[in-house]
């Protein structure tokens, strides 16, 4: 982010009930929640047009906002995005304990892959630095209900078949080592949005912002830069 705002006005944003921001019980997060979330946000902070940049479920709200608020939009940027893979849809219809056990996996998943990590001789150092950073945001109080309120609204699965409706200029910047959505998605991404630019990084996964930063914002400011909107 610093390297991008060396050159435009920039505001990183917690999506409601992710990252850091304060999880109220009383609230259902779902992808509507979010968005109306992040529209207040820019509407009483930024309110003109803006350039959208997210990464991994993060670009699927990207998406999901633009469609809703098209007149807000001027330009998109998805790093890795989700919206072809999702959670299945039968997550919706989760009920105790089966919820917070589902959500207890995600978690365990990420402990595991950190312990893994710290004994693998030779590992990059920048894989495990994702691994904690993807682990910080579950230590916040009312997580697991929070995500647990997310994961039975079905999260972003019915997005698919909205994604050709993006006609925003957009850049899809793809680490090819990613799996976990499959590299074949950067190709759907590509053929079904309007005005798509892709890029593929070569050896970079599914966080090159934070794998390679440098790389990653120099795209992204070309792109702005030679962008005609």
């Amino acid at each position: 982010m610093p390297l991008l705002a060396t050159q435009n006005e920039t505001w990183a944003v917690d999506l409601l009930g992710f990252g850091f921001t304060q999880r109220q019980k009383e609230i259902n997060y779902s992808p509507t929640t979010i968005k109306i979330h992040l529209y207040d946000f820019w509407k009483t902070l930024i309110n003109r047009l803006i350039t959208l940049v997210g990464a991994s479920m993060g670009a699927a709200t990207a998406i999901d906002f633009t469609l809703t608020y098209p007149q807000v939009v001027k330009s998109l940027i998805l790093i890795n995005s989700l919206g072809y893979t999702n959670s299945p849809p039968f997550s919706k219809y989760l009920f105790p304990p089966f919820d917070f056990l589902a959500v207890e996996y995600l978690r365990q998943r990420h402990i595991l892959a950190l312990n893994l990590c710290s004994i693998l001789p030779n590992l990059d150092a920048k894989i495990l630095l994702a691994i904690q950073c993807a682990m910080l945001h579950q230590e916040m109080p009312s997580w697991n209900d929070a995500m647990i309120s997310y994961v039975k609204s079905g999260g972003y699965s019915e997005l698919a078949n909205r994604i050709a409706q993006v006609d925003k200029p957009t850049l899809i910047l793809w680490g090819e080592t990613d799996d976990l959505p499959p590299s074949e998605d950067a190709e759907k991404f590509q053929q079904s949005i309007v005005n798509p630019q892709l890029i593929l990084l070569r050896n970079f996964g599914h966080t090159p912002q934070t794998e390679q930063p440098k790389i990653t914002s120099q795209h992204i400011l070309h792109f702005l830069n030679n962008g005609k909107f």
